[in-house]
């Protein structure tokens, strides 16, 4: 009678409900080892993306085969996965929400300061422009960061600095960028042919990269990471020119710059804006 209250014992540790359990244990258990992998690298876009398509489906899931330990922590990681997307990339997700619902209205006006000052101005004097500023800010190393407008619109993000809507001017680049001056840190945003706005801030990029990298490099980074702009760094220890786009950094040098930033500005149509509008108001 002992012997077979034993047996039954031991079948009932496997029986349906039990191993049910165990189940539900390590896959809670390997969920929340997930978790920490995201929270080492909560800052790749892609990622944070994946990791909520994926719990969602183990939610689904464990909900179906009544995974209560499952279900309970799938629930609990989506939450923390995008609470913790929002706040720590918090500039960004108000960029992508002002874009969405403002950008239709905060434009119009703007868009009519700036396309009567585009006129006045060539894609290759722009470039020569460009080109003669930042020989001249690396040759004296001089820091400075300026940021190419594409097709995300970066009229949220120029508001933290100096709104100036002025031509392109070497004089002017320059002496925005002195040290001293009010407006020689942050960024220069330029839309089209436009100086948009000065002293521009970003939110640096918290990737690991390979050597020795400043602020401006980061905030380069950072926000080519979250709109598809163009953007040239002058380094204020070395002097060193380099181009953020997609997320990534590549550095030229003064004899290499001025082709290499053409033919990316080229590549990436960045004054697409300019040639549709035909100096006319950008419709919606």
């Amino acid at each position: 009678m002992n012997t077979l209250s034993v047996l039954v014992d031991f079948q009932n540790i496997f029986s349906p409900f039990n191993l049910n359990t165990l189940i539900d244990f390590i896959l809670a258990f390997i969920a929340l080892l997930v978790l920490n992998m995201f929270v080492d690298f909560f800052a790749k876009r892609k990622f944070v993306h994946f990791s909520l398509a994926a719990f969602s489906l183990v939610y689904l899931l464990a909900d179906i085969f009544i995974l209560t330990s499952l279900k309970l922590c799938s629930m609990i990681i989506i939450g923390v996965i995008s609470i913790v997307a929002i706040f720590v990339n918090l500039a960004e997700t108000r960029y992508i929400f002002a874009n969405k619902f403002s950008q239709r209205t905060n434009d119009k006006g703007l868009n009519k300061k700036v396309t009567n000052v585009d006129n006045l101005y060539s894609h290759e004097d722009l470039y020569k422009t460009i080109n003669e500023t930042v020989l001249y800010l690396s040759k004296h190393k001089i820091g400075a960061i300026i940021t190419f407008e594409r097709k995300d619109n970066l009229t949220d993000i120029s508001k933290n600095g100096t709104l100036l809507y002025a031509p392109v001017n070497y004089e002017l680049l320059i002496t925005i960028f002195y040290p001293g001056t009010r407006l020689h840190d942050g960024a220069v945003v330029i839309r089209g042919n436009t100086i948009l706005a000065a002293s521009v801030y970003y939110t640096p990029s918290t990737k690991p990269l390979i050597g020795k990298y400043g602020s401006r490099h980061r905030a380069a980074i950072g926000i080519s990471d979250i709109c598809d702009a163009i953007t040239v760094v002058v380094s204020e220890e070395t002097g060193r020119i380099s181009i953020a786009y997609n997320g990534e950094l590549e550095s030229f040098t003064p004899e290499t710059f001025y082709n290499s930033f053409v033919n990316m500005m080229s590549e990436t149509d960045v004054l697409s804006a300019d040639k549709s509008s035909g100096g006319k108001e950008l419709e919606e």
